[in-house]
């Protein structure tokens, strides 16, 4: 079924996650010189890179939330698909201040392992009402696993 380009369910699906994202960054946006201040895991990027990749993985995740929002399946799930986005979305907002502000390492992690957790339910839900929306998600579970690392690596490292 081809459904109609939507504008306004668009715009509405970008702002969301970005906004959500931007509000993360403007709360911790005085303690994230942090990750220059400790002791990091090797392969760790420099900082400059994290807004560059989360600017795009939240673009991602807006057209994703499109693509399931304007999919024509009458039969699909989508209150399940938005709740999983909104758990993920949730997860991703508290982790920086959690990490960058409170300074607590290993709180953080345990956020991460759920978020990481919410996003896996999240694209298998997206999958079953729209492939390319789920598939709009692997660089963001990509990027989970590495901020793992180095969540886990700066805890280790700085404990």
């Amino acid at each position: 079924m081809i459904l109609k380009f939507n504008l306004k369910r668009l715009i509405i699906s970008l702002i969301i996650p970005l906004a959500v994202g931007g509000l993360s960054a403007f709360i911790t946006r005085g303690d994230m010189d942090i990750y220059e201040t400790v002791e990091r895991p090797p392969l760790s990027p420099p900082g400059a890179v994290f807004p560059i990749v989360w600017t795009v993985l939240y673009i991602f995740m807006g057209i994703s939330l499109y693509l399931i929002w304007n999919s024509g399946d009458i039969y699909a799930d989508k209150n399940g698909a938005f709740m999983l986005f909104g758990i993920q979305l949730f997860l991703n907002f508290i982790w920086s201040p959690v990490f960058f502000s409170a300074r607590q390492f290993l709180p953080a992690f345990v956020i991460l392992l759920a978020l990481f957790a919410s996003v896996i339910a999240m694209i298998l839900k997206f999958n079953k009402i729209s492939r390319p929306a789920a598939l709009l998600q692997i660089p963001y579970i990509i990027w989970l696993a590495a901020a793992g690392y180095l969540n886990i690596g700066v805890y280790l490292l700085n404990k």
